[in-house]
């Protein structure tokens, strides 16, 4: 059994924080068919046009940072410790999404939730407990996470 000491030490957290700053094109090829999760077939394998990863993730490059974080409170949501995170602050907060939130100094990562005219910041992991949110909390948005960027091995 984890101490609730213990547990604040494993929050998912912001660990760093990167300005996005796009220095130079970078087109890969995208292949016009999808790839199967079974036997690929070699007579789809020719290319429709080239795919530039700044494009397809960063839509406000002028409002887009990006984050590192640490800890397991979001892995129900897909997001690891070390994972880096895009945060997108032309987004707005709304239920349901991930935020970036400052919460009295601290940032973290949680799901808004507005249950009952309640606001929460929801953890997705259920070894953790979400954070009501009330008039004494100082609670800043940052940004609303667009991505989660991780690697598979």
């Amino acid at each position: 059994m984890v101490n609730r000491k213990e547990k604040e030490k494993q929050k998912t957290r912001v660990t760093e924080i990167f300005g996005f700053e796009k220095r130079a094109e970078q087109e890969l090829p995208l292949f016009l068919a999808n790839v199967p999760a079974g036997f690929p077939s070699p007579a789809d394998d020719y290319i429709d046009r080239k795919l530039d990863l700044n494009e397809f993730l960063v839509k406000h490059p002028a409002a887009t940072f990006f984050v590192r974080v640490e800890g397991e409170s979001m892995t129900g949501a897909g997001i690891h410790s070390g994972d880096i995170l895009i945060v997108d602050r032309a987004l707005e907060p709304a239920d349901r999404k991930i935020v970036i939130a400052n919460v009295n100094g601290d940032l973290t990562v949680k799901r808004i939730r507005q249950i009952k005219n309640k606001l929460y910041l929801a953890a997705e992991n259920p070894d953790f407990d979400s954070i009501e949110i009330n008039e004494e909390e100082g609670l800043t948005i940052w940004g609303v996470v667009t991505c989660v960027l991780h690697q598979l091995t």
